[in-house]
Formats: C-alpha cells, structure tokens, sequence
C-alpha cells in the first residue's frame, strides 16, 4: 500500500502542525511550494488560515489553484482545512471581488450578532444523515468536539456532512466525492481531530 501526501505551502500560515499531525497519523507528508506532478500523490491537503482574499490571490499565484482542479478532476482525495474550506466555494463576504475555486455552490459569509467573533472555541460537530457512513467519520461518533478559529462560515448543502452552531447552524465538514474539507482544525482537536486525519489518510492510501 502506498500513501504520498502533497501539502500545499503557498506562503500563507504555518504548516508545521498540519505536517506534524498528518506524519504522527502515518502519512508520508512532501510540503510543496510549487507545481508538481500530481501521479507521484495519493492526496492532497489544501490548508488555509487569515483573508480569503489573500488565500485565493496567492494560491493562484503559486499556480496551486490549477493542481487542486486537475486533482479533483483526477479523483484524487482532497482535504481542505479552515481557509482551505472556504477557498471552495464561489467566493466570501470578506473579499467580494476575489472569486472562490468555485467547486462548491454558494458563498461565505460573515457571523453577525455574536457576542464574540470570531469564534474561537470548542465546538461539537453533528454529522447529517447521509454521511454517518462516510470514512472519513469512521470510528468518531456524533457531538464529537472540534477546535474553531473563524470568522465566517460556509452556508448548508447537499454537500454538508456536519454541522456546527454559534448563533447559526453551518457547514463545519463538507464532502462531495473525492473533495473533503473541515471548517475546524483537525490537527488542534485532540484525538478526535487525529482520527480524522487519520481516515483522510486511509481514504488516500492506494495499493503500490
């Protein structure tokens, strides 16, 4: 069995715990910085912290926007990670000018009313009926707790495989085929987060 996972560094946020929590789960974890050639791979992990603008402006300029819809066209198992969630979608309310990757319908918004944003917390997930059987849910439970630090949230879709609430209900996991992604950071959630990682790296893993 072979797994190589590509874990994208365009030069926005540190990658250090992502690498580490991907490499303690048994990945074999490449950190790449510019086009590579996606046969060598078995996954790809699209991580994402700060401006949604910024994020989708320097993911194109690294060329990395291209890889993700060439390895999405090619059935390639992708994991988006915060930012990297919400680099999927149409686009933001935080940057309207800057168009998403559009893999996804709809668009991003802002959470309005809250006592705190953002919300940096704690947070259970609900996994939606459908998607109880998902690998990448295999072996957590309902009402698992995850660690968010966001500002904005994905709207609800066929696409949603969890959901989380602070003063409305949102996608905190998205799946549509080979195309995951988590709203929290799996890599700070404890063993729960792990497990996750932990599937997404089983889901990766092709026979040599």
């Amino acid at each position: 069995m072979r797994t190589k996972i590509a874990l994208l560094d365009y030069g926005i946020g540190n990658l250090q715990s992502v690498a580490k929590a991907l490499n303690h789960v048994g990945a074999d974890v490449d950190v790449v910085e510019s086009s590579i050639d996606l046969k060598y791979y078995t996954g790809i992990v699209l991580p994402g912290v700060g401006n949604f603008g910024a994020c989708v402006n320097a993911l194109k300029h690294f060329g990395f926007d291209e890889l993700v819809y060439r390895g999405v066209a090619s059935g390639i198992p992708l994991l988006g990670v915060c930012v990297g969630l919400q680099m999927l979608f149409e686009g933001s309310s935080e940057s309207p000018e800057t168009k998403g990757l559009g893999l996804l319908p709809g668009k991003v918004l802002r959470f309005e009313g809250q006592e705190r944003v953002p919300q940096m917390q704690w947070n259970t997930i609900s996994i939606r009926e459908g998607f109880s059987k998902s690998r990448l849910f295999t072996g957590l439970e309902d009402d698992r707790w995850m660690y968010f630090v966001h500002s904005y949230f994905a709207p609800l879709g066929d696409f949603t495989s969890s959901t989380a609430t602070y003063g409305v209900e949102y996608s905190a996991t998205v799946e549509v085929g080979d195309l995951y992604a988590t709203q929290f950071h799996p890599e700070k959630s404890s063993k729960e987060g792990l497990r996750l990682l932990e599937n997404f790296v089983s889901i990766a893993t092709v026979a040599s």
